[in-house]
């Protein structure tokens, strides 16, 4: 019997059409040829409906995560390609899931004779290619990503009947950190966009290794940051570890290579494992790291920080002023007073529960501001 209807995928299917078709026309107008091919709200609702129903399934007692693009098998580069395309339904998927479940895989799906079918896996997607990740049981992330090597955008959130549609928009509004406009896709905008990917980078490894974790971004060159630090600090790091500014460096050319890649990717995580120490790690602008497990005190002079404004890149969503407790415990009081006593920084913090806020000072609001980032590290 048909499964059926999962009604928030019809609820999201045409704003999820409307960003694909806004985003390619725009990328066209740039000149761009690594284009995904622009989905219709038909195939968009059937591949959501068809993976929620998928995600409450158990293949040898484990939830199947997999991620489905849409597109044809001659857009896919070096695709693994099936003699017989199966069909797109909540059995097949849930079969395939433990073939597919590592990262960078994805399940291909594309139409025949009008009927959507899964052709292969491939690991090379187009710019702007609709994906789907099944990230749990009833949780569910649209996607693209914007560019060969770095995070996918994420489009909107569903878990169960609750929905969340990023808002793009939020990268516009004053004050807003570059890693957040990194995060919403709008990292071309800027000067230095791959720099701040490499803290985008650094915020998922926090998030994934579930041990909550703080990251303090001091400019570089600065002693300032020190008068918020108890000292001495225990793991002081000298000389400053410089492997992930050395690898910033390097020219352009080497950095396209998939050995540049790898080794972005080791020493990011091997940076975000130190913020899984009790205390703050501490890094400066240029990626040198100068401690971990750093002790945040109230800076001389300065007053505690009293109120944070909270905000969420989701639509409807309404910035709300908090006390610092109401954020979370000792690692979010003392980031909002780092941030509130040190304007020229910034502090990430990750929890334990999956919840990701940024810090930073807003002489716009002249108080500390908390972006609250998670629905974008999925």
């Amino acid at each position: 019997m048909p499964e059926p209807s999962y009604p928030a995928a019809r609820q999201v299917a045409s704003i999820v059409k409307e960003h694909f078709a806004r985003h390619i026309a725009v990328a066209r107008g740039q000149g761009r040829l690594d284009l995904g091919v622009e989905p219709d709200s038909e195939s968009i609702e059937a591949i959501i409906d068809t993976a929620f129903w998928a995600s409450l399934r158990r293949e040898e007692g484990a939830t199947p995560t997999i991620s489905l693009a849409l597109l044809p098998p001659g857009h896919a580069g070096q695709a693994l390609t099936f003699t017989e395309w199966l069909p797109l339904n909540p059995a097949a998927l849930a079969k395939l899931a433990p073939a597919v479940e590592r990262p960078g895989i994805h399940l291909g799906v594309w139409l025949i004779d009008g009927v959507l079918r899964v052709w292969g896996t491939t690991r090379s997607i187009p710019a702007f290619c609709f994906v789907l990740e099944v990230v749990g049981s009833g949780l569910l992330v649209v996607k693209h990503r914007n560019e060969p090597f770095g995070k996918f955008v994420n489009i909107a959130l569903l878990e169960g009947d609750q929905i969340k549609i990023v808002d793009d928009r939020s990268a516009s509004m004053p004050e807003c950190p570059g890693l957040l406009k990194s995060l919403l896709g709008q990292s071309e905008i800027m000067a230095g966009s791959e720099s701040v990917n490499v803290l985008v980078h650094i915020a998922a490894s926090m998030r994934a290794h579930h041990h909550g974790g703080a990251l303090l971004v001091v400019p570089e060159g600065s002693e300032t940051w020190r008068e918020s630090i108890v000292e001495p600090m225990l793991y002081a790091v000298t000389p400053q570890f410089t492997e992930l500014a050395d690898l910033m460096g390097r020219e352009q050319e080497e950095r396209r290579t998939h050995e540049w890649q790898e080794d972005l990717r080791r020493s990011v995580d091997a940076i975000a494992g130190l913020t899984a120490v009790d205390g703050a790690t501490v890094m400066t602008t240029d990626y040198n790291v100068l401690a971990f497990g750093a002790k945040i005190m109230r800076r001389r002079s300065h007053a505690p920080v009293e109120r944070v404004l909270v905000t969420e890149p989701i639509r409807d969503h309404a910035p709300e002023v908090m006390t610092p407790a109401q954020l979370g415990g000792t690692r979010h009081f003392s980031a909002a007073q780092f941030a509130q006593d040190q304007a020229d920084a910034m502090a990430l913090v990750a929890s334990q529960d999956g919840r990701f806020t940024i810090f930073k000072w807003s002489a716009r609001e002249n108080m500390v501001r908390a972006h609250r980032v998670e629905a974008l590290l999925l």
